[in-house]
């Protein structure tokens, strides 16, 4: 029994010794689980967060300069800038014309204190089209210029220009000829014939009809209104067309000129001259200096009362 016994437990602790080393080769067991695991698992999981983090502004980034501009720059979009039909829609009709030819406002509490400019006898060049617009632009100022269909036709270029520029175009008629004694077909041709081509031109026909030398007769005016019209003279003559190349001290007889005239609603009358272009910051720049300011043509209704 001894030797039995004996044999037993030698068998026992042998097969005890072979379990031992098949159990200290195997990777699976719970000491090399719990600790590299976590420390392989929570470096993977922090490296990804981080790439994560890193690449979800990289979007964001990338969109936000790309909205950015797109809402600042609405205001540089064709929707955001009013056309011109809509510019002048918004012109409210704050004055009449009496039968002076002076720029009354409708309502007493309007500023009365205005003169009405204008300019004849054009389109002639762009070296006098351009000072005079950047005169009026410089004064905030607005103009009529009325023009003659025969200098519209040589030079089509300068009334796009004129009109370009933000100028009110005027009809002078066709010719530059006294209109009162004509025919009344002369007379309607002379003055629809120029609002047919500035309507080709600009898309635009003219809302003022000032007749050459101021005589348009009762067919002009008639023919004026049928046209949907305002018929128009002067009540202020700057007297530049009397003046020479060779004349001296053109610029100061100019402003004299339309300073001893002056009074609220003066419709004052100049042309494209090269004198006047001269004078005319200074003559604006005294007119505002006596408290006047400068009606916008849009602003006046098209019947005289």
């Amino acid at each position: 029994m001894k030797k039995v016994g004996k044999a037993t437990i030698t068998l026992l602790l042998a097969a005890c010794l072979l379990s031992a080393c098949s159990n200290s080769g195997n990777t699976g067991s719970p000491a090399a689980e719990k600790t590299p695991q976590p420390a392989a698992t929570q470096p993977a999981a922090a490296a990804t967060a981080t790439a994560e983090s890193i690449a979800s502004p990289a979007p964001d980034t990338t969109t936000s300069p790309e909205a950015t501009p797109a809402a600042s720059s609405g205001t540089d979009s064709p929707a955001a800038q009013p056309t011109p039909a809509a510019s002048d829609a918004e012109v409210p009709l704050l004055y009449h014309m009496n039968k002076n030819y002076d720029i009354v406002p409708n309502d007493p509490a309007t500023n009365k204190k205005v003169v009405l400019l204008t300019f004849d006898d054009g389109p002639k060049e762009a070296d006098l089209i351009n000072p005079l617009m950047d005169t009026l632009d410089k004064h905030k100022a607005k103009a009529i210029f009325f023009v003659n269909g025969y200098r519209v036709k040589e030079h089509p270029e300068l009334l796009e220009l004129i009109h370009k520029r933000g100028g009110v175009l005027g009809n002078h008629s066709w010719d530059h000829i006294v209109l009162k004694d004509k025919p009344e077909a002369e007379v309607k041709k002379q003055i629809e014939d120029v609002q047919k081509i500035v309507k080709e031109i600009t898309g635009e026909t003219p809302h003022f009809f000032r007749p050459p030398h101021g005589a348009g007769g009762d067919v002009g005016k008639k023919i004026a209104a049928a046209n949907g019209m305002l018929y128009m003279t002067w009540s202020n003559g700057s007297l530049d067309w009397e003046m020479k190349a060779k004349d001296t001290d053109k610029t100061s007889k100019l402003i004299s000129n339309v300073t001893d005239q002056l009074h609220s609603g003066s419709n004052i009358l100049m042309h494209e001259l090269p004198w006047t272009v001269e004078a005319l910051d200074t003559l604006l720049t005294t007119l505002e200096g006596k408290g006047y300011s400068f009606v916008d043509p849009r602003s006046i209704e098209l019947k005289m009362r």
